[in-house]
């Protein structure tokens, strides 16, 4: 089959690079042939899982708070945004059927928190504009041809070629919905250099929270199917909202957050986890000793802390109730005023320093327990970091196709005519929070209308050689 623009891969940038193409063909009277070639057998399968199923498809944010949130390629990615802002993406599916809603944090979420409605707007708009969606068709190799086309070779067998092609083929994250890095052997058969590849916005374990870790495919890579140890199954579960988290390397504060933390089968995660593990992922592989301190208290110092805690032990020893029981259930008593419940045992098994005791006799042992001790971990509890769960739990790819041989303003490779990429094939990427779904969206639509205005051309000009 021959036809004008192809993509290649039908995520989020893929179905928007269509649309767009597609769109900008026509806005030209060029009725251009635009194809997804889409390996999975429906596209859009890891819009089905972001975020939980509820699908924060952007963040709602002016250009200088956003570019705040960009971890790599904020300037790069700064036309292909303003191209298409938070504000007309949402425009977009709203003017597709799906109603939106902004909440906390300006995150936007389809109305029915269904991120199935997402795929289906994106799914509907792309065949709407006059794009085709071939499923089932993985690609096997691209080949660029003397006439300046391109041959693409098919896993059935079947060659597809075109006069512009667009790669959207994702990251590695989540190989299970078809992101298993295939553009990237792509942009390096074709001459590009693609950057060091690292699992971003995923769990952190925590040393001793999981039990017979094996060696991962990456340095300090731990399975999440690796299981808990007796410390991770007290932690397994629990949310700390509101608390402060320092990220350290060789010892150095490198990042300071502030919000909620999960501790879930993988480890470290939330929005405070996901944020930090970026810098702590990179830092490990490197070599880099990493650990983070969590501050259950940000508001409050150590001295007001700690006044607090005497308090409350005085208050709990004046109690007549109190008068019949032992110094560790005490302890738990004053533990429960200061946390959940929930989170006591764990915090006790971490802090082993908080109880003392001492041997008096034979038969004597008397039961200290230290309230400085306690201020001190309420206000820095130290979590050595072993590891991190890899690409099969990692939402998004850091590093891809090197921003140095891309031009910004198209996303057309500096090397190869005719060939752009967009999304997560790129050096880009950003906080949880709607932000990197935003990149994916608007630099497909960049890519898309880049690609179409360079076939057109083509096309133009071999009718003016035929004239």
């Amino acid at each position: 089959m021959k036809y004008d623009i192809i993509v290649i891969g039908g995520g989020a940038a893929g179905l928007t690079a269509a649309w767009s193409a597609a769109r900008e063909a026509a806005a030209r009277g060029f009725a251009a042939r635009v194809c997804v070639l889409e390996k999975m057998p429906r596209p859009g399968r890891k819009i089905m899982i972001t975020g939980k199923g509820r699908c924060n498809f952007t963040n709602i944010k002016d250009w200088n708070a956003f570019s705040a949130h960009i971890r790599s390629g904020a300037q790069f990615v700064r036309p292909a945004w303003r191209g298409f802002p938070p504000e007309k993406v949402a425009e977009f599916f709203e003017a597709s059927g799906m109603e939106t809603v902004v909440e906390r944090g300006d995150r936007a979420f389809p109305e029915s928190h269904r991120s199935a409605d997402v795929v289906d707007a994106l799914v509907r708009e792309c065949l709407g504009a006059g794009a085709s969606i071939l499923t089932d068709s993985e690609v096997k190799s691209i080949e660029k041809l003397s006439d300046g086309s391109f041959s693409v070779s098919l896993a059935d067998g079947s060659t597809h070629k075109c006069n512009s092609l667009i790669i959207a083929t994702g990251g590695l994250s989540y190989p299970g919905t078809g992101s298993t890095g295939d553009g990237f052997a792509w942009a390096r058969s074709l001459g590009h250099t693609v950057t060091p590849l690292f699992p971003s916005l995923t769990a952190l374990v925590p040393r001793g929270y999981k039990t017979d870790a094996p060696a991962g495919e990456l340095p300090h890579h731990i399975s999440r199917e690796a299981p808990l140890s007796e410390l991770g199954t007290k932690l397994c579960g629990i949310s700390l909202k509101n608390i402060g988290a320092r990220l350290l390397i060789q010892g150095t504060e490198a990042a300071s957050e502030f919000g909620d933390i999960d501790f879930t089968d993988g480890g470290l995660e939330g929005p405070l986890g996901f944020q930090m593990s970026r810098k702590a992922v990179k830092a490990m592989i490197n070599g880099s000793k990493v650990a983070v301190e969590l501050d259950l208290k940000p508001g409050v110092s150590l001295t007001d802390v700690t006044t607090r805690v005497k308090e409350l032990w005085e208050e709990i020893a004046r109690d007549p109730r109190s008068a019949r029981i032992r110094e560790k259930e005490r302890c738990r008593i004053l533990l429960g005023k200061l946390m959940p419940w929930d989170l006591i045992p764990a915090f006790t098994a971490a802090h082993p320093e908080i109880i003392t005791l001492e041997r008096r006799g034979r038969a004597d042992t008397k039961v200290w327990v230290n309230l400085v001790s306690i201020a001190k971990a309420l206000k820095a509890w130290d979590l050595d970091i072993e590891g991190f769960v890899g690409w099969e739990r990692a939402v998004i790819t850091a590093g891809g196709v090197s921003l140095d041989e891309i031009t910004p303003k198209t996303l057309e490779s500096r090397l190869v005519p005719g060939l752009y990429f967009c999304g997560e094939a790129l050096d880009i990427d950003a906080d949880t929070g709607g932000y990197n779904l935003q990149l994916a969206f608007c630099t497909g639509a960049l890519a898309g209308r880049s690609a179409a205005c360079y076939s057109h051309s083509m096309v133009a000009g071999g009718l003016e050689e035929m004239s």
